[in-house]
């Protein structure tokens, strides 16, 4: 080769040559990366009152054993350190800090939580570490310009009950709605979201509203209330202990009224198999995945992938239950941005990245769903469908 067409330059001491046109791009890196690590972080509850939801950190571990096996991304292993915060705001600022001033990783992902990640909300946008995909659908999470490093990935809570209105207004617009929600953040955007939904209909149909605290030991006396306030439509939004306790208290006092269970706490496997499943029929939900459990999608390309890596990576679960299918799309979803990045494993790389997904495909979320995000849009998926239990699986339904 001619020398006019070779570049010399010096590469660990050794001077080599190029073509001319090739260039070593320089690495750039942020804390926990390196040319074989991209070391992430997040906590779960592994323990305490919502210890049913933790089935979506153990499938994200899960996943990210089935790229590091293929090869990592980019040729990095994905090092996930997942802690339990027991779903304690103050344990999860502990463990937080942890993850980030000593274990030193790159981000924190798909925490779950709707107080616990409030608590570490200002920490992490204030040290510039993306808490990126969490696990929760409150629309405090999208904001931002006030919070640029965080972003939810579940489809808002508000956009869930707005889709329970629509579907109330259409077919039951003289509904007497009582509402049992957890009263936090998570509770009252449902809520909320629910009333700006039904507008100037909602003082009207919303005749009773009971709460109830995390740590409460059952919801019985919330729901005999709601009984004997004469509504004839439940909204129960609660997380799986709260929303089983209440399934089964409505069976047990034979009150009748349209059950409308929030996504968070529609576990076939973890809420409704406990109460007995008889107790379930006619509960509505709402969902943007498909239900692995559907015999519509049996032979759908991206529900076969899912369950073969149930088998191999997490067979001790039900492949079933949303909680874990949900962990193994926000790992898929964070893969498809950690190689978006390339050699920029920087903070603020992948913030540019995770906020410019246009029309992202994830085999299992429903026709017609994909991942959006733009600077200004820090709602990933922003579409949900409504489906009803028929006593063995949840099918969807038209609004």
């Amino acid at each position: 080769m001619a020398a006019s067409l070779l570049r010399s330059v010096f590469v660990a001491g050794v001077l080599v040559s190029l073509p001319i046109g090739v260039s070593l791009a320089e690495k750039q890196y942020g804390p926990g990366v390196t040319d074989t690590e991209i070391k992430i972080g997040q906590t779960m509850p592994y323990s305490g009152p919502v210890s049913l939801n933790s089935p979506t950190g153990k499938a994200m571990t899960a996943y990210f054993k089935k790229i590091n096996d293929e090869g990592g991304v980019n040729g990095r292993r994905v090092n996930l350190i997942s802690l339990d915060d027991g779903y304690s705001p103050p344990r999860t600022m502990e463990q937080t800090r942890r993850l980030v001033e000593d274990e030193g990783v790159l981000i924190i992902f798909g925490s779950l939580g709707t107080p616990t990640n409030l608590a570490t909300r200002r920490y992490l946008n204030g040290r510039g570490v993306p808490q990126l995909f969490i696990t929760t659908g409150v629309t405090k999470f999208g904001d931002p310009k006030s919070y640029p490093w965080t972003m939810g990935f579940m489809p808002n809570f508000a956009t869930e009950a707005a889709a329970y209105a629509a579907y109330l207004l259409q077919h039951r617009p003289d509904a007497k709605v009582g509402v049992l929600y957890q009263n936090d953040d998570y509770g009252k955007d449902l809520v909320n979201g629910l009333k700006t939904a039904l507008g100037d209909k909602a003082a009207r149909m919303i005749v009773a509203e009971s709460t109830y605290e995390v740590t409460d030991p059952t919801v019985d006396q919330q729901i005999i209330t709601l009984k004997s306030s004469g509504a004839d439509v439940l909204m129960n939004f609660s997380t799986p202990k709260a929303g089983a306790q209440a399934v089964r208290k409505v069976y047990e006092i034979d009150w009748h009224p349209l059950h409308f269970l929030a996504s968070p706490a529609n576990s076939i496997s973890t809420t409704l198999k406990p109460v007995g499943l008889e107790k379930a029929v006619g509960l509505l939900s709402a969902t943007s995945s498909k239900d692995p459990s559907d015999p519509q999608w049996a032979s759908d390309p991206g529900v076969q992938s899912y369950l073969a890596f149930m088998k191999r990576y997490y067979p001790e679960a039900d492949p079933a239950d949303p909680n874990a299918l949900r962990g193994y799309e926000e790992a898929m979803a964070l893969v498809e941005v950690l190689k978006r990045c390339g050699d920029d494993l920087t903070r603020e790389n992948v913030m540019r990245q995770a906020t410019s997904l246009s029309a992202v495909q994830l085999p299992t979320l429903l026709p017609g769903i994909t991942v959006n995000t733009s600077a200004t849009n820090y709602f990933p998926i922003s579409r949900v469908q409504l489906e009803r239990f028929d006593g063995s699986r949840w099918a969807r339904i038209s609004q």
